[in-house]
């Protein structure tokens, strides 16, 4: 099988099979993301103190703003959700808010007081200003330290496909919100870096007659709305937009 897939890649030099079974994202590595606080010997796809260095050091760089237009442009996104709904929410919480892509694009006649949350503290002392007053708390999405009933909103920008446990971060999303609160989320959908993911696994096959996963497990479209139901939400709406490089961003709203 491994021979078969390496030739008919070569036999294509210019465009990936997609029909061919390794071009989709592993199972087991899909299924470890959602059972990686289920109890002992449970697996964790990422390495929270890792990536929380590693966010720190992106946000301590001289000139972090030429790296960061696509946040630029999702948190732009996020925040034209936010206006089209006929409300203003008194407090509202950024998770995961890296240097605050989304407050930058709103005002207080939308929201009254912004709650800015990261696991890495350089984000929050660089993060760029509001005219909407705002606090910084130093949390992860997996693990909020807020009381039940909290926040008329909130809002995550390219930052929940990299927890551990989507179905706990979101079950705490919910937890915080109050009756009738708003989730405004945007992630990395299942088809993100799919070519890539094509190239990496038919190469490997050819030299090594298997593969292992080298890019990071994303969520399922399909299995969004079902995650979101699970935690309590209701009235979903999930959005997929597509680029011709292959990212699949997905904008998923939902209300407690």
């Amino acid at each position: 099988m491994a021979a078969a897939l390496a030739k008919r890649w070569r036999r294509l030099p210019g465009r990936l099979c997609w029909d061919a079974w390794p071009c989709r994202p592993p199972r087991p590595v899909i299924a470890a993301r959602c059972r990686s606080s289920g109890g002992p010997g449970a697996l964790s796809p990422f390495d929270r103190r890792l990536k929380r260095k590693q966010k720190n050091w992106a946000a301590a760089q001289p000139h972090p703003e030429q790296c960061e237009y696509l946040r630029h442009e999702v948190g732009g996104r996020i925040a034209d959700r936010v206006f089209d709904i006929s409300r203003t929410f008194s407090l509202a919480l950024d998770l995961g808010c890296g240097r605050s892509y989304v407050a930058q694009h709103l005002n207080k006649d939308v929201v009254e007081k912004f709650c800015r949350a990261d696991i890495a503290e350089n984000a929050l002392k660089n993060s760029m200003e509001s005219e909407i007053p705002t606090v910084s708390v130093v949390a992860d999405e997996e693990f909020l330290p807020f009381k039940e009933n909290t926040f008329d909103l909130v809002v995550s920008s390219l930052s929940l496909h990299w927890v551990n446990d989507l179905p706990k971060a979101l079950h705490e999303i919910h937890q915080v919100l109050k009756p009738d609160g708003v989730f405004v989320g945007a992630m990395f959908g299942g088809d993100t870096l799919y070519e890539l993911r094509c190239s990496l696994q038919l190469a490997e096959l050819e030299r090594e007659g298997g593969f292992a996963p080298h890019v990071s497990p994303f969520t399922a479209v399909s299995d969004l709305g079902h995650l979101l139901g699970r935690a309590g939400f209701n009235t979903l709406t999930v959005v997929t937009i597509s680029s011709k490089k292959g990212t699949a961003q997905k904008t998923t709203t939902g209300y407690r």
